[in-house]
């Protein structure tokens, strides 16, 4: 028998791990099956989404069993047994995969969340990790997956320990053809590693992507690939800092888009803006940010349920502008690039710095404006009351503010309770000479999902019933301020922090960015007014200083929407870059070098980027200068003209 005793061996534990890993990548697959068409997915596509997976799981448990490989392969051909080393590879082995597996039953509601496998970004939230551990707790779906994690782990115990506890009875082989067979073995599990045959490259993220549904391409990965890949990205000194280009010519081309051709102030992008005509009486601003609020939710916007019929209703009455895109997926990129009109910088976590912004707040307090922020949880999560008491943002309402008894989850007071907790304090702000600005970040709509008992939702499931309340709760605010004095001299904002991943037909989910934004001042301007222009979260800023017709210098990449074009806007996907026009989808990759297009209005999964290759450079390069832009200004201190005179 020329297979000897340890390949037997390392073999049953690859059947073992992968087998566990299989089970988990079919609960992902469960879980979103509704991506799956099935008059469009062929059952062969399926299989071979699964077929990939096990290569990404081989390469995985390739890196774990490589030592244990080395060590029981040489002790088979010198004919040596040792007890204690096989106790050592038996933990070494249990414990490596336990770690693997956490990492695939984490990567479940990862996913659910974020249409993405797990990556480092995860790990931003576990910086918070008394929060993180309460929303584990408090939403039951998690336990679905946790579950399953302690049973595949204990049978993974029992037969891993089985199979370490079988006879090894002595084996009589020529040394020399054990060594082949060894050797051979050995250069196989190297080859497992590697991922593929080919010269160039081993297997990367991109071999996954072999088909045009974009879950199935994703549901091929493992997690802990992904994990193990981000974080060695994250350390990749190109990936800290941004840099495409020449610093002088991004800042050039950057200037064209905005059209400024004198700067006026040490920063290369600041200009001064002046109103067409000065308002005598300074309108209130209201701002709410809303948690997962996409347009696709809205049955504007196609959604066959009646999930939002407040807003649907508000966007017929107000200024709405059908094209808004978020600068990001997370709730963090939301407040940043709505409140400082800049774009996401990949996985930087701007609002963890102390680095200031001449944004929204700032240029509301220079006109006169108080700034204040309310949100439902802890105001430490994420640095939100430090970043914003930074920039110019005077009150924070946060959970400390709510009685104990309104807290309902880690997430903090529902959200209805947040508006109503805000009338008396928007009143005080009223009876102060200044005029106000109030931001709200709900959160209702990010689970933990807390429904309240007075709230009774039409929708079967919790998802649809949260959006519901979402919905009614802003309703809510909208009738308890339209019984105040400052009612009529208030402009409302409406825009989401990011959307969610309802649909997702390219590789980057479009409805996970896509958002409405809706202009509402019922007193100030009667519209029924509807925007086709593609923007971005980042005009939110300049939009509403044009509104309010002040004086300000605009030392952001933002645009007023209402004056001006934007020609692309950009999405940022974490690890790849979004750019968008009214017809066309770039995808950025690989930080800029490779490219795909296609024409997301026509849902066409053609990648057109050999036919339109210069409209996917011109894309690229708006992306690659604006991104640029901004980190150069951060470097080099630039954000914030405070002191100029």
């Amino acid at each position: 028998m020329i297979i000897n005793r340890s390949i037997r061996f390392i073999l049953k534990i690859y059947l073992l791990v992968l087998s566990v890993f299989s089970i988990f990548r079919m609960m992902l697959f469960l879980s979103e099956f509704d991506r799956i068409d099935g008059n469009k997915v062929a059952i062969l596509t399926i299989i071979k989404s699964f077929i990939m997976g096990v290569r990404f799981d081989i390469v995985i448990s390739g890196y774990i069993l490589i030592l244990p490989t080395l060590i029981f392969l040489t002790l088979e051909v010198i004919g040596y047994r040792s007890k204690p080393i096989k106790k050592f590879f038996f933990y070494w082995i249990f414990i490596l995969f336990t770690i693997a597996f956490l990492v695939s039953t984490a990567d479940i509601p990862y996913f659910n969340q974020f249409y993405d496998r797990f990556s480092v970004g995860a790990f931003e939230w576990m910086k918070s990790y008394k929060i993180v551990i309460s929303m584990i707790f408090q939403e039951p779906k998690y336990f679905l997956f946790i579950i399953p994690f302690i049973l595949l782990e204990t049978v993974f115990y029992i037969l891993l320990k089985k199979i370490f506890e079988q006879e090894n009875k002595t084996q009589k082989i020529n040394f020399f053809l054990n060594s082949f067979v060894s050797l051979l073995f050995l250069a196989t599990v190297f080859l497992g590693i590697r991922g593929r045959i080919e010269e160039k490259s081993p297997i990367r993220i991109g071999t996954a992507y072999f088909s045009n549904n974009s879950f199935l391409n994703k549901l091929g990965l493992n997690p802990s690939f992904t994990l193990i890949r981000s974080y060695l990205d994250s350390k990749d000194e190109d990936n800290r800092v941004v840099k495409f280009m020449d610093d002088k010519l991004a800042i050039e081309m950057v200037q064209k888009n905005l059209g400024i051709t004198k700067v006026q102030y040490n920063s290369p992008i600041a200009r001064e803006v002046q109103p067409d005509i000065f308002l005598s009486t300074k309108p209130n601003v209201i701002l709410i940010i809303m948690e997962s609020m996409s347009a696709a939710k809205m049955k504007r916007h196609g959604s066959a349920e009646e999930l939002t019929p407040f807003l649907d209703s508000l966007s017929h009455n107000s200024i709405y502008f059908e094209n808004i895109y978020t600068a990001g997926k997370h709730t963090f990129n939301g407040i940043f690039s709505t409140l400082f009109s800049f774009p996401a910088l990949y996985r930087q976590h701007l609002m963890k710095t102390d680095i200031q912004y001449d944004g929204i707040s700032t240029s509301l307090l220079n006109n006169g404006y108080s700034t204040t922020y309310f949100t439902t949880h802890d105001s430490q999560f994420d640095n939100i009351e430090g970043f914003l008491r930074s920039n110019n943002f005077q009150n924070i309402i946060s959970q400390s503010d709510y009685p104990v008894s309104e807290v309902k989850t880690t997430l903090g007071v529902p959200d209805d309770f947040m508006f109503r907790f805000s009338i008396p304090k928007i009143n005080e702000l009223a009876e102060k000479e200044n005029p106000f600005f109030v931001t709200f970040m709900t959160t209702s709509d990010h689970s933990p999902f807390y429904v309240p008992d007075y709230f009774k939702p039409k929708a079967k499931a919790i998802e649809s019933q949260i959006v519901q309340y979402a919905d009614w709760s802003l309703q809510q605010f909208i009738q308890l301020a339209s019984k105040e004095a400052w009612f009529n001299d208030t402009i409302f904002v409406f825009v989401a922090d990011h959307g969610a991943a309802i649909d997702a037909k390219y590789d980057i989910p479009l409805n996970y960015f896509h958002t409405p934004l809706i202009i509402y001042a019922p007193e100030i301007f009667m519209a029924n007014e509807v925007h086709q222009k593609i923007g971005s979260q980042i005009d939110v800023y300049p939009t509403v200083m044009g509104l309010i017709s002040q004086k300000y210098v605009n030392n952001t990449l933002g645009i007023d929407l209402l004056k001006e074009q934007r020609k692309f806007t950009i999405i940022n996907d974490d690890d790849k870059v979004g750019i968008l026009d009214s017809e066309y989808l770039c995808i950025m990759k690989n930080n800029g070098t490779k490219l795909e297009l296609y024409k997301y209005k026509e849902q066409d999964k053609f990648n057109y980027f050999d036919q339109e290759k210069e409209k996917a450079l011109e894309m690229a390069d708006y992306a690659k200068s604006n991104m640029q832009v901004h980190q150069i200004m951060i470097s080099e201190g630039k954000t914030t003209l405070k002191d100029e005179k």
